[in-house]
């Protein structure tokens, strides 16, 4: 395996990412970074620091399609140490080419989507699950606010940004509500002493709204791109 960093790519706002290229069986791969500077709490559902708590970086990797790594955390590991990545952080993988990547901003709030929609379908559907998605596929959600946010905030930031992408998807004309291994990472700024400490990101409280635009425009873009 190859990794090759160019120089940061520059994005409006806080994710500014570098994008990655290397080279796994033969295959010319990409992956996102975002090394941020320090005091960033996130949660996300990724495979590879998952959960709420301090973090230092978001890797969002290609995989190849068909991908059956039976130790993903470990590979997505490998990927940020080679890449100059320290500390605990995020890491989510795709099919999708991640240099398609979307960019929205509003008001203070980043997303940047990537999306691979040839497997969707609803939430509630009537087929039995399965104990571990078969497929990398994947609408990855990433977004930062500006501010702190309370766990039970960052929860609820969750919430609004999948609704904002099934709105997404809909406006977008797929009938679905995303695929069956979506994936999202929240991140905030880590509450310093005499900050405030906000309690709810719902999609009518002031950041939530702004989060649920950032995130509706990167899924409309990344959707039309994919």
């Amino acid at each position: 395996m190859t990794a090759v960093i160019p120089p940061p790519r520059t994005a409006a706002g806080l994710l500014a990412t570098q994008l990655l290229t290397r080279t796994e069986d033969g295959e010319r791969l990409h992956a996102l970074l975002w090394s941020p500077d320090p005091g960033w709490r996130m949660i996300s559902s990724a495979v590879l620091g998952g959960g709420i708590g301090e973090r230092a970086w978001i890797l969002n990797a290609q995989v190849s399609h068909g991908y059956r790594c039976t130790d993903p955390d470990r590979h997505l590991a490998a990927l940020a140490s080679d890449a100059g990545a320290h500390g605990p952080g995020v890491g989510l993988m795709t099919a999708a080419d991640v240099s398609q990547h979307a960019h929205a901003h509003d008001g203070g709030v980043d997303a940047v989507v990537t999306a691979g929609i040839e497997v969707r379908g609803w939430a509630a559907s009537t087929a039995q699950g399965a104990t571990a998605p078969t497929e990398p596929g994947t609408i990855n959600i990433v977004a930062a606010l500006p501010v702190a946010l309370s766990d039970a905030a960052l929860v609820n930031a969750v919430a609004t940004a999948t609704e904002a992408k099934v709105q997404a998807l809909l406006d977008a004309g797929y009938d679905c509500s995303g695929t069956p291994t979506d994936a999202v990472c929240i991140a905030a700024r880590t509450p310093r002493p005499g900050q405030e400490v906000h309690a709810f990101a719902g999609p009518r409280s002031v950041w939530g709204a702004r989060l649920a635009r950032a995130v509706h425009r990167a899924v409309c873009s990344a959707t039309t791109v994919a």
